[in-house]
């Protein structure tokens, strides 16, 4: 073949990366975390490793195909938006068709790894298709499309505890509840950088809605996370490690606290992204808790 045409399909490709935002794995990472504070409580400590790779090759494929339908669904918009004017969708570098096509293509492997769990994983991934192909539209008719970022994020969670235990236990929605406390507070972070251009396009969003309540409500929604993450600490017994790594977490909230004070974009944008590592300190206490018990 011509070296023409691999220069092709190379620039393609990273196309293709780029809608699938391959280049910032912050949302693959926040996708993850949950997930696997679920897979470690499932499996008291100690969970089966293949499901952990599954899991994490699952959350980089379904945060992908989240990333290609957002920008399906905000083709029209995205232009107009500064943060978001330059991507492939917005910028005409690739077509619509191709968007939907390369999402079907990330869903169906991402469903092809789900059938190496059991029925009851393969039954509830259906319902994290759905949410995860709703929520782009929900910022057009909710003021909360936050919450269903949220339910999108957690919707791991029981697949966690189904893939891992066989069941779905009552106190995985509390970790489950906890995320979306979560993703509420560090989605509308993110929702603030973009809270101008948001108000002229007529996107909605809940850093529009709680407008100068914005900090304090975030603050509610953090604390309610801490809540509902001690109480599943208490359900399945952690000791102090677990907690210890909550601790950790607050600090990183209330740095986060510090930084939107101002509510300047660019601060915005770095509490939002380090939010990492406040899912990464729990789950180190997570783990450490059931290390040395």
């Amino acid at each position: 073949m011509p070296v023409g045409y691999f220069e092709v399909i190379s620039r393609r490709m990273h196309i293709y990366l780029r809608l699938m935002r391959a280049d910032r794995p912050i949302g693959t990472y926040l996708v993850a975390w949950p997930m696997l504070w679920a897979l470690w409580f499932a499996g008291n400590g100690h969970p089966d490793a293949g499901l952990v790779l599954i899991f994490l090759a699952g959350a980089f494929l379904m945060r992908s195909a989240g990333c290609v339908i957002n920008d399906f669904a905000d083709r029209n918009i995205d232009p107009h938006v500064e943060r978001t004017r330059a991507r492939p969708l917005a910028a005409g570098e690739i077509s619509s068709k191709e968007a939907l096509g390369l999402f079907v293509v990330l869903c169906l492997t991402a469903f092809a790894l789900v059938l190496c769990t059991n029925r009851l994983t393969v039954y509830l991934s259906v319902g994290g298709v759905a949410l995860a192909a709703l929520y782009p539209f929900m910022k057009r008719y909710t003021q909360w499309p936050q919450v269903f970022l949220g339910a999108a994020f957690g919707w791991a969670v029981p697949m966690a505890f189904a893939a891992q235990s066989g069941e779905v236990p009552a106190a995985s929605w509390l970790i489950f509840a906890a995320n979306v406390c979560w993703v509420v507070a560090y989605d509308t972070m993110y929702a603030m950088v973009d809270r101008d251009d948001d108000v002229k396009i007529g996107v909605k969003s809940t850093a529009i809605l709680f407008g100068h309540w914005d900090r304090h409500i975030i603050g509610l929604f953090q604390l309610g996370f801490f809540a509902l993450m001690i109480a599943a600490g208490r359900v399945f017994d952690a000791s102090l490690l677990y907690y210890a790594g909550l601790g950790v977490a607050a600090g990183f909230a209330i740095y986060h606290q510090r930084l939107i004070f101002t509510r300047q974009r660019e601060a915005c944008f770095r509490a939002f992204l380090n939010n990492n590592l406040l899912g990464g300190a729990v789950f180190a206490g997570l783990a450490l808790s059931y290390l040395f018990t």
